[in-house]
């Protein structure tokens, strides 16, 4: 153990995880003290250290026990569990948490035009990519037979550079293969955020801040599509206007003073509100109505 017994989390240094999961942190309370260009930033008010690292290097940090928790992607993660295998090594990093950022696929393209029937289309092809364990697994797993070329970036140009027949490639919003005049045909791996942690047992002081780390991302997953509705509505509504709330528990409903036949009615609703929602109740007969967003929740 660390003698501070100060937690190491590993997150991207820079990428398409990197803003979201700084964000996480902070929604959790963690305050960051970092410099422009440092590597590490402190935790100034819980024990917790950031290394910002390559995405690559997160699982076998963790692995390794060199940190204790790792923000990684669903398709760095599986690569690395198959590329670890593959040595005879069994990955023993622990998925805490499944994310709700970072969200792509890791997708089979090919040029625009090309005759596609299923995977076995990739028969005899060569297909570019920079996740070979991942495509590997994909191939095997539909008995075909194609050359796997291991590029390190640029992926989606390799079929103009006549060095792929189809490449196996992220996406997210299929724009860069728009411009490269590719077509997605077939998902290998829908990914996402991970929170991962160290196969190696924590001391308590260190498992306890975990637990309230976990709890705090719970409660700020809970929230983030959640809104807070206060409405009033007449008592004779009431059945109607529970089913229209979207997504809601069983809703607070207090009296208001001097209108017996009215109430007041509180609800969380885990889902997104609409205008076409708020139509919907005001037509139902509720007034009033007032939708703020939750910040925070702990069930």
């Amino acid at each position: 153990m660390d003698k501070d017994g100060r937690l190491k989390l590993a997150v991207q240094k820079s990428g398409r995880l990197t803003d979201p999961s700084l964000d996480l942190l902070a929604r959790c309370g963690v305050k960051l003290s970092r410099g422009k260009d440092q590597l590490v930033g402190f935790g100034e008010n819980m024990p917790l250290d950031v290394l910002f690292v390559r995405d690559d290097d997160i699982p076998d940090l963790v692995q390794e026990d060199v940190c204790d928790l790792g923000l990684v992607g669903l398709n760095v993660l599986e690569e690395k569990r198959l590329a670890l295998a593959a040595r005879g090594v069994r990955a023993s990093f622990e998925s805490l948490r499944l994310l709700d950022f970072g969200r792509c696929r890791l997708s089979i393209a090919v040029p625009e035009g090309t005759s596609w029937t299923g995977a076995a289309s990739l028969a005899g092809k060569r297909i570019a990519t920079t996740y070979p364990q991942l495509l590997a697994r994909y191939l095997a797993e539909r008995q075909v037979a194609a050359e796997i070329v291991t590029l390190s970036g640029a992926v989606e140009i390799a079929p103009r550079l006549g060095r792929a027949d189809a490449i196996c490639d992220l996406v997210s919003t299929g724009s860069t293969l728009d411009a490269n005049h590719l077509e997605e045909v077939e998902t290998v791996l829908e990914s996402h955020a991970v929170l991962i942690r160290t196969p190696v047992a924590l001391a308590a002081v260190k498992s306890d801040w975990v637990e309230r780390l976990l709890l705090r991302i719970d409660g700020v997953q809970q929230v983030k599509e959640s809104k807070y509705i206060m409405l009033h509505a007449p008592r004779a509504a009431l059945e109607e206007i529970r089913r229209l709330l979207p997504g809601s528990e069983s809703p607070t409903i207090i009296p208001l003073e001097g209108h017996p036949d009215k109430v007041a009615i509180h609800a969380v609703c885990r889902e997104n509100v609409f205008w076409e929602t708020l139509e919907s109740l005001k037509r139902a007969g509720a007034s009033a109505l007032l939708v703020l967003p939750v910040e925070k929740m702990l069930s």
